[in-house]
C-alpha cells in the first residue's frame, strides 16, 4: 500500500503504472459466462470462427481488470468518494488468453468543489496496455475525492 493521498496530493500530468496480469483462457471463459456471453467469449472453436479468430475477452473484463489494477495500488484508498461514471471508454484492440496487461493512469484535472470544500474531482485517463505495448482499452473517469483536512 502506498502512502494516503488526497485530492491536493495530485498534480495533472503525474502519471502511475500498474504491476501486470495474465488473463487465462479459464478466467476469459468464467468472466464470459457470467456477464457476457457472447459465443466469441466463451467457445474457443465458435471464436475461431468469428471475426477475431479466436477467443477473446469481454471488453467489461478488460475494464474491470484495469480499474482494479490501479485501484489495489492504493492511492485512493483514503480518499474515494466513488464516481459519477466514465467517460470516452473505448475498447481498442482484442485481449486473448496469455496477454499481460497493466494500467497506466494520467491526472488530467484536479477540481476543487465550489460547494463542498472538503471534497473535489479527480479526473483520471485509464490505459489498459497489453506486453508488447498496445494499448487495449481507454477510459476516463472523474472520481470523487476528499481534501486533505
Amino acid at each position: 500500500m502506498t502512502e494516503a493521498r488526497y485530492l491536493d496530493d495530485f498534480a495533472v500530468g503525474e502519471r502511475f503504472c500498474s504491476p501486470g496480469f495474465t488473463l487465462t483462457e479459464a478466467a476469459i471463459i468464467d468472466f464470459a459466462s457470467q456477464y457476457d456471453p457472447q459465443a466469441f467469449h466463451l467457445d474457443v472453436n465458435a471464436a475461431a470462427e468469428s471475426l477475431y479468430g479466436g477467443l477473446i475477452a469481454s471488453g467489461f473484463q478488460t475494464l474491470s481488470l484495469s480499474f482494479r489494477l490501479f485501484i489495489q495500488s492504493g492511492l485512493l484508498a483514503a480518499c474515494s468518494m466513488g464516481s459519477p461514471g466514465i467517460d470516452e471508454l473505448r475498447w481498442l484492440a482484442p485481449v486473448r488468453p496469455g496477454d499481460t496487461l497493466h494500467t497506466e493512469v494520467e491526472v488530467i484535472e484536479v477540481l476543487p468543489s465550489r460547494s463542498k470544500p472538503d471534497r473535489g474531482i479527480l479526473k483520471l485517463k485509464y490505459l489498459a496496455v497489453n506486453q508488447h505495448g498496445d494499448t487495449v482499452l481507454s477510459y476516463l473517469v472523474n472520481h470523487f475525492v476528499k481534501r486533505r483536512t
